[in-house]
């Protein structure tokens, strides 16, 4: 099969054929329709993330936002038949018996986890495994290519949203109108927010418009931003860039006790003043992707139409060629690759 191997950091991906893979007995053997190509795998690519550098196979293929339809069974799958069509996200596994586990935070498990092409191959191929209780059923309204990014950026903006306590008439503040940030300002339009989108380029803010963003604001403008502050500041700011001056812009307009989500990954850590917290009393919550129980939730929003993924299809062996664009910041929505193709 034709895949695309990480060989090197900071080297393009090689596109090689290798075997295809045999599934274990709780895993299927999928024929990939679409994978997403999501920032995490530009930096499990480069290796400028430590944490991520530290438990990156040799060898892997990337890709954790995959849809893909069922060929084979392993002997214990018993959820799953062939024909099936599901989406395999970023956790691959968890051990489901450690604390965090038990009290329902299996994106959080640390025993015996395993990262969708980062720890396991993944999807930048034309076939994977997948572990059959991780693995979710794809609605039949939604088409490949636009529920492969729900499995990552959805449901990572979805918990972003969810743990900031997001409710119908709140002010949210969404940075960054890319992948995670498209799909930020319509799940929070979803949940009845009254929803803030900010970028630095103007044609991410009209297209944040399109999207039914009650608000477009270029986050470079201090006026813009003193308005916010003005009207008593946000109670929620979702962060989906990695730029340090995107995270210095959203302290700046959260309301007391307002809510920073960090989602977006910059290559350097964060930065904040002490006092800027303590007088606001000031929360900040990480969101790491999401659970099996969150995933089922966004894919239920976009099947009735309250959430669409904004993609363009791409054929597997312009991955490189994606990764550039991606590292200019010039991508509109999400790449999806198409191994078919």
């Amino acid at each position: 099969m034709l895949a695309a191997v990480l060989s090197d950091y900071g080297k393009p991906l090689l596109l090689e054929n290798v075997p295809v893979p045999n599934p274990l007995a709780d895993e299927v053997l999928l024929e990939v329709l679409a994978c997403g190509v999501c920032h995490s795998d530009l930096h499990i690519a480069d290796g400028d993330l430590p944490g991520f550098r530290a438990v990156t196979k040799q060898r892997v293929i990337p890709g954790h936002e995959v849809v893909g339809r069922v060929v084979r069974c392993g002997a214990a799958v018993t959820n799953f038949k062939v024909g099936d069509r599901i989406g395999v996200p970023w956790l691959y596994r968890a051990c489901g018996t450690c604390e965090q586990c038990r009290e329902g935070y299996e994106n959080l498990c640390r025993q015996n986890a395993a990262v969708t092409g980062m720890t396991v191959d993944g999807g930048y191929a034309q076939f994977m495994c997948a572990n059959s209780a991780y693995a979710v059923r794809i609605p039949d309204e939604l088409p490949d290519a636009e529920a492969a990014p729900l499995l990552c950026a959805g449901v990572t903006s979805y918990r972003a949203l969810k743990k900031a306590n997001v409710a119908a008439g709140q002010a949210v503040a969404v940075f960054g109108i890319g992948g995670l940030g498209h799909l930020a300002v319509q799940l929070a339009r979803a949940m009845g927010a009254e929803v803030i989108a900010l970028d630095v380029a103007e044609e991410k803010l009209a297209f944040a418009r399109e999207l039914g963003a009650h608000h477009a604001l270029n986050a470079t403008d201090p006026d813009a931003l003193r308005s916010l502050r003005k009207r008593g500041g946000v109670h929620a700011a979702v962060v989906t860039s990695a730029a340090q001056a995107a995270y210095d812009s959203a302290m700046k307009v959260l309301r007391p006790n307002g809510t920073l989500c960090v989602v977006g990954l910059p290559s350097v850590p964060l930065q904040f003043q002490a006092l800027a917290l303590v007088g606001a009393e000031a929360h900040i919550v990480g969101s790491a992707v999401g659970t099996r129980e969150d995933l089922r939730a966004v894919l239920d929003l976009a099947a009735r139409g309250l959430v669409r993924c904004r993609v363009e299809v791409s054929a597997l062996s312009t991955v490189n060629e994606v990764f550039d664009a991606m590292r200019c910041g010039s991508i509109r929505g999400r790449i999806v690759l198409d191994p078919r193709s």
